[in-house]
């Protein structure tokens, strides 16, 4: 069984270990959602969709951000898996100091903020911290 967010995420966070400008990665509607979903959060600096000449399928390209040479995600890990879905209510909905989670709601992904405003609960993707 593969997760693609999964493997998504590790890439950030490698990369980010390794101090990498960018990262580039196949595309999924889920993905680029999720990459937009950062950039408006201020953690990625811009994610593009291209097409590469040669490979089929779209790709997704994300700028890392960095402040005095240290990225701003720090850490970024899943929560809920493949096989182990994570999901709360919107009451139950973890609430961060620092850091934000992302959840999938039945009106897109948005952060635990957003969620608790508009009053909806859903499935635990990530937590970025």
């Amino acid at each position: 069984m593969s997760d693609p967010i999964g493997d998504m995420l590790t890439q950030i966070r490698n990369a980010t270990m390794r101090r990498r400008r960018s990262v580039e990665l196949p595309h999924s509607k889920l993905k680029e959602e999720l990459a937009k979903l950062l950039v408006k959060e201020g953690y990625l600096e811009k994610a593009k969709n291209f097409k590469e000449s040669g490979r089929p399928g779209k790709m997704i390209h994300l700028d890392l951000k960095y402040e005095n040479e240290e990225p701003l995600i720090s850490e970024i890990k899943r929560i809920s898996k493949p096989g182990q879905r994570i999901y709360s209510m919107v009451k139950k909905l973890p609430r961060k100091f620092r850091g934000i989670t992302i959840v999938s709601t039945s009106k897109g992904l948005m952060t635990d903020k957003q969620a608790r405003k508009k009053g909806l609960g859903g499935e635990l993707i990530c937590e970025v911290i």
